[in-house]
């Protein structure tokens, strides 16, 4: 058993500045768990195009506001209480609110290494 905090993370090379936001990779590939588990922050007014093709992620959103676009245009509205889940790989427009920043619970599988960065001057989306 262990036990971390976000204060561990920042100490960590597991504090990612993404572009749009920051992830607290929590548990990730080296913990061999199997899964990772992110503390995501999205920045207010923020709008990203995303994609994993190597992993599996689902989103608890804990604070804030946002919505979740597919690529048929489709546009889901999250709040604190809401999940929703990325389970085709699926290209995506993430979006805070915006006055208020997006706080999300992620998880992913397989797990990350910990250190992967969106590179959102990609056209096509950013992927991992």
């Amino acid at each position: 058993m262990f036990v971390r905090s976000l204060r561990d993370v920042e100490a960590s090379g597991h504090f990612v500045e993404w572009g749009n936001g920051t992830s607290h990779r929590l548990l990730t590939e080296a913990d061999g768990m199997g899964f990772t588990i992110c503390h995501t922050m999205v920045r207010a007014g923020t709008v990203s195009l995303l994609q994993y093709r190597r992993h599996l992620e689902a989103c608890y959103c804990i604070g804030g506001e946002g919505e979740v676009e597919d690529m048929d245009g489709n546009v889901f509205s999250i709040r604190r209480g809401d999940m929703y889940v990325l389970d085709r790989h699926d290209r995506h427009y993430l979006r805070s609110g915006k006055t208020s920043d997006l706080i999300l619970v992620s998880v992913f599988n397989p797990p990350l290494k910990g250190t992967e960065r969106h590179d959102l001057s990609n056209a096509s989306g950013s992927e991992y």
